[in-house]
């Protein structure tokens, strides 16, 4: 469900503002050659958190886009509790980004695409707005749906390409 819809067109403004600053982060994970999801985290109308995947480079399955904005935002706040902020991520939060995000107490997510294979705002799980937890999250979605969604498509097109040549190789030697 595109959430997105409801909001005034200010809302919409500021939210496509922030959510191309996560596009600039989901860039740098590009040119880093990792998976493109970017993620920045917003205080009283400032970034105080940023971060792209790094998983790949730093051979750490805990170097999400979330968890790296999540960490700078503790640091700026000065706590773990980011109760006034704003999540804003290119695509729909995995398992342990979700979790991360309640734990941090975060009331506001938005996203841009949905991740179907892995996502728990609403795709396979919706750990974000499970009652049996002491938080749950306000969710945006669909914000620049198609710009956050097209990165992640050639992505993993290429990745399906070299795959292939490769196994080609492989099997020609």
């Amino acid at each position: 469900m595109d959430t997105s819809e409801a909001l005034s067109e200010e809302q919409l403004k500021e939210h496509e503002h922030y959510m191309r600053e996560a596009l600039n982060e989901a860039e740098k994970a590009i040119n880093s050659g990792e998976v493109p999801i970017g993620c920045v985290i917003v205080y009283n109308g400032n970034i105080i958190g940023r971060g792209h995947n790094l998983r790949n480079n730093l051979k750490n399955p805990l170097c999400h886009a979330e968890i790296s904005a999540i960490n700078e935002a503790a640091n700026f706040i000065g706590d773990w509790r980011l109760e006034d902020c704003t999540l804003y991520v290119t695509v729909e939060p995995c398992p342990m980004c979700a979790g991360a995000i309640v734990q941090a107490r975060i009331p506001n997510v938005v996203f841009g695409t949905r991740n179907v294979k892995a996502g728990c705002a609403g795709s396979i799980l919706n750990i974000l707005d499970e009652p049996r937890f002491n938080h749950q999250v306000n969710v945006i979605e669909g914000i620049l749906r198609e710009e956050c969604a097209k990165p992640m498509g050639e992505f993993f097109k290429r990745f399906r390409k070299k795959a292939s040549a490769e196994n080609s190789e492989a099997q020609n030697q």
